[in-house]
């Protein structure tokens, strides 16, 4: 039996159409705060990257520019799996 298909997010009102390549500096530091708050409350790069229209190397760099260390790869392990 295939796995369902992933839902795609769409950009929120405040992000969409906003990633240019010069962007408003007051835009971007939104953009900026959203994802490190997102990351932190545990949404995954790909979730952050639909939710903001920036692609995943762009959430990524905002990360790696503010020197939040990323989770690793996968599924989180549950106390089952133990």
């Amino acid at each position: 039996m295939p796995y369902p298909p992933r839902p795609q997010l769409r950009p929120l009102p405040e992000f969409a159409g906003t990633a240019v390549s010069r962007p408003d500096p007051a835009v971007q530091a939104r953009v900026e705060s959203f994802v490190l708050e997102q990351y932190a409350g545990g949404r995954s790069l790909r979730e952050i990257a639909e939710l903001t229209d920036r692609s995943h190397s762009a959430v990524r760099n905002i990360l790696d520019r503010h020197e939040v260390r990323r989770r690793g790869c996968g599924a989180a392990v549950t106390a089952t799996q133990r």
